[in-house]
């Protein structure tokens, strides 16, 4: 099935495709804005095969979302305009974005259903000192990775504190990903992946170890689970990206430092779609590459800067199939949506950028 498509994309350097003209504009706010154009991925003659959605780093993004208002009274970079300062895990579950920060003690929500945003900042045995990303299972429970406290951190679907897995010198995780009643989760001090029993937080095996052969780790960063149970693993600082089976068998690997498409150079988040199809945040090159299941790369998009659809120093990309209905007023009238790519970055007036991935109606 990917080969047969592997025609959607293209290896070139993209850039924004700016379609004006719609009867419809695209806005920030219910009303009262003048209409935005619509930007696409890539230019043409290529097929767009994605669109800009929407941005959030301000409590005014989920209520007016008046851009043009926040630069004006805020200006622009400012504390204030932020629910974080330096985003690095976002997640999305029932119509509502959570945002990690790495920087504060606990995580932003800027809740689409509700129209209302707000900082959660857990107390007592769940007080957090540096948490760096966030895992939300299916029936709301938050799965938090703290680098000082050295745990992964268990919270109820009313962010009430459950538990926290992990013992001083045991791990220093950074990414969980959910597997059935197992959560596998990256350590960059031992530069392995462990496995651990969702229930009790019992390590059920580990695999990995420094090094640069197959198998082997060397920063191992961010995870994500495929629709054919394997687990790819970025490993950052030998640049590539692994994949294993769920029992931690080797498969593959791809990628290598470079400068070109298909290389990395600092790559962090990892998300796959249904088809297998593989996105690579690079927040050194500040963009998101997308490869085929065999590791073959096929495009890249996004870019730094101050517009609307910027990333800065990206981190990760999370991919959602659930809550596309919360961006319809920014879809274009004749492009069709499969699922959202929610990329957060660190610096930037875009804490979050949202893009839809798909195709345009003839």
């Amino acid at each position: 099935m990917i080969r047969s498509k592997l025609a959607i994309f293209s290896l070139t350097l993209l850039g924004v495709c700016v379609l004006t003209g719609a009867p419809m504009g695209v806005s920030h706010a219910d009303s009262g804005d003048e209409a935005e154009e619509y930007l696409f991925y890539p230019l043409p003659p290529d097929l767009p095969r994605f669109q800009f959605l929407a941005s959030f780093s301000s409590p005014l993004d989920v209520s007016s979302g008046k851009s043009s208002f926040r630069d004006f009274v805020f200006g622009g970079e400012d504390k204030e305009d932020h629910l974080v300062e330096k985003p690095y895990g976002v997640a999305i579950h029932e119509g509502a974005i959570y945002v990690v920060d790495a920087r504060g003690p606990g995580w932003a929500v800027f809740d689409l259903a509700n129209r209302k945003s707000a900082v959660v900042r857990p107390k007592g045995g769940g007080t957090l000192k540096k948490p760096i990303n966030i895992t939300i299972d299916d029936d709301g429970t938050r799965y938090v990775t703290d680098t000082e406290r050295e745990q992964v951190l268990v919270y109820d679907s009313e962010n009430r504190f459950l538990k926290a897995y992990g013992e001083p010198g045991q791990f220093k995780p950074i990414d969980v990903a959910i597997g059935g009643d197992r959560l596998y989760v990256t350590d960059v001090m031992h530069h392995k992946v462990h496995v651990l029993d969702k229930s009790t937080g019992n390590t059920l095996l580990s695999f990995g170890g420094r090094g640069s052969q197959p198998g082997e780790f060397n920063n191992p960063t961010n995870l994500a689970l495929a629709g054919d149970d394997t687990l790819y693993v970025v490993d950052t600082i030998n640049f590539r990206v692994q994949q294993f089976t769920l029992e931690g068998e080797f498969i593959r690997a791809f990628g290598e430092a470079g400068a070109v498409p298909g290389t990395f150079s600092r790559p962090k988040g990892i998300s796959v779609d249904r088809e297998g199809y593989i996105y690579v945040v690079d927040s050194a090159f500040e963009n998101i590459q997308v490869f085929a299941q065999d590791g073959g790369a096929l495009m890249f998009f996004g870019a730094r800067g101050n517009e609307r659809d910027s990333i800065n120093m990206p981190t990760v990309v999370k991919l959602d199939y659930d809550n596309i209905a919360y961006f319809e007023k920014y879809i274009a009238p004749d492009f069709d949506v499969e699922y959202l790519v929610l990329v957060a970055s660190q610096y930037g007036n875009n804490k979050v950028a949202v893009f839809g991935f798909g195709s345009r109606r003839d």
